[in-house]
């Protein structure tokens, strides 16, 4: 019974993550701000008053596709963020500079996660391969290489915890101190970049349970040799 309220938690923890950033997301952004202005035009503003002049703002395809590309030094908006006046894509404008703004800087947290990407990639590739594969010839190595393999990728999902909300709060000083939202368009702001967070908070718990789960299975065959 354990085992299949453990292999619940693991799919409702991020659907319910996924719900909630949609449903918060959806009804702000319905909401226009009172400045008029445009995804666009927010991150255009912030990146200029930051001296980021040399990063531009795109618009991209695909819904909550919005993202900042470190090597191309561009933020992408999707098409709905970047042409709409919404509360949610001011919101989301904002934070994706606020990694830009970290590039800029050098933030410590960023750097160490771009120098994990190779090594997450790997381990997201074949940790499961090599625990399963320990698993059926019952070999404590494979199944120590496979743990050793998710533990990077388990890494790159704990520094990414802090890059995320720290674009939050950098996002909403910004768009606070510039007025670009007003009163209580702060708080639903801010409600949106809580759910959005919320969704690498559950990929971190869910990647945490998944890891410590491989290690009591390498511990407990241990014991049994």
């Amino acid at each position: 019974m354990s085992f299949l309220i453990y292999f619940a938690l693991l799919l409702i923890i991020p659907i319910w993550a996924q719900m909630r950033v949609k449903s918060t997301y959806n009804k702000y952004a319905k909401v226009e701000n009172s400045t008029g202005k445009t995804g666009a035009e927010v991150a255009r503003e912030i990146l200029d008053r930051n001296g980021l002049y040399n990063v531009a703002v795109e618009p991209v395809r695909g819904r909550l596709s919005d993202h900042y590309d470190p090597r191309s030094k561009v933020v992408r908006l999707s098409e709905e963020n970047y042409y709409g006046h919404s509360i949610a894509g001011s919101a989301v404008a904002a934070h994706e500079v606020g990694h830009a703004i970290q590039d800029k800087e050098s933030y410590a947290p960023l750097r160490f996660r771009h120098a994990l990407v190779p090594v997450a990639n790997l381990g997201s590739n074949f940790a499961y391969l090599l625990i399963i594969a320990g698993a059926i010839f019952y070999s404590a190595n494979l199944l120590l290489i496979g743990i050793i393999f998710m533990a990077a990728a388990v890494l790159f999902q704990l520094v990414t915890l802090p890059v995320e909300f720290n674009a939050s709060s950098r996002a909403m000083d910004q768009i606070v101190s510039t007025g670009m939202i007003r009163n209580n368009e702060e708080r639903q702001a801010r409600k949106v970049l809580n759910a959005a967070a919320l969704t690498y908070v559950a990929a971190a718990l869910v990647a945490v349970l998944e890891l410590l789960r491989f290690i009591l299975m390498f511990v407990g065959m241990n014991n049994d040799d």
